[in-house]
């Protein structure tokens, strides 16, 4: 039998286009002969350390994601909606606690990632299809609960989230995002034969599957698999 190929899937939930490629990866993990493994890391310290900039900084790469995210949306079948303000969202407020949430979470959960997916998935929910905040505990909290955590997990949640060993973990995921050359999100290391073979964006399933033997069949596979 042959041996499962590991894929990591870096993203923040502050990024829209992680939302799809986050979405395609969860469907596909039961088609391709994959072990996918989630991880959750920080954009703003990406952006940072890539030197890269905003597309609120760049006019008119500013103008065609919002046209570039509608038609996403409809082709990957999620229910993305961009905010009022997405630059706000996405760099203004930030998302360094909701992502130390998630981090402390796949922490605490050890065992899988089923409650970092439904989690994450909720603070996406949030900011790209209602419009909401994500960076207050009350906002946070929400989300968790939404996704089915009790009152009382979350509240050990939110203190271990502000905890060194969580600041740390973030800090050293993102970290080795950067070592992969990440410039945004999301980050896709294929582990194949031995080597890595590393994609960026939401645009490179096909291609993916190709340098990994395996066939892409569209955004809604028909195989039983995860769907919103």
């Amino acid at each position: 039998m042959t041996s499962r190929k590991v894929v990591e899937l870096f993203y923040d939930v502050v990024s829209p286009y992680s939302w799809l490629g986050f979405e395609v990866m969860c469907r596909y993990r039961n088609v391709w002969n994959i072990e996918l493994k989630l991880r959750p890391a920080f954009l703003g310290g990406v952006m940072q350390g890539s030197g890269n900039k905003p597309p609120g900084l760049v006019p008119n790469k500013f103008l065609y994601m919002s046209k570039d995210l509608e038609r996403l949306a409809q082709y990957f079948e999620v229910p993305l909606q961009a905010p009022a303000n997405p630059f706000e969202a996405m760099f203004e407020k930030g998302s360094l606690s909701a992502m130390r949430f998630v981090t402390a979470l796949q922490e605490w959960e050890k065992s899988g990632d089923k409650k970092v997916e439904l989690v994450s998935r909720e603070l996406w929910r949030r900011i790209w299809s209602q419009d909401k905040d994500i960076t207050k505990p009350e906002s946070i909290s929400e989300a968790a609960m939404k996704a089915g955590l009790s009152a009382s997990e979350i509240e050990e949640l939110l203190k271990f989230s502000t905890s060194k060993e969580i600041k740390d973990k973030l800090r050293i995921s993102t970290q080795e995002a950067l070592n992969h050359r990440a410039f945004g999100f999301p980050l896709v290391v294929c582990h194949v034969n031995g080597k890595e073979e590393i994609f960026f964006g939401s645009d490179r399933f096909e291609l993916m599957a190709h340098c990994m033997g395996e066939k892409w069949v569209g955004p809604q596979p028909s195989h039983p698999a995860a769907k919103l």
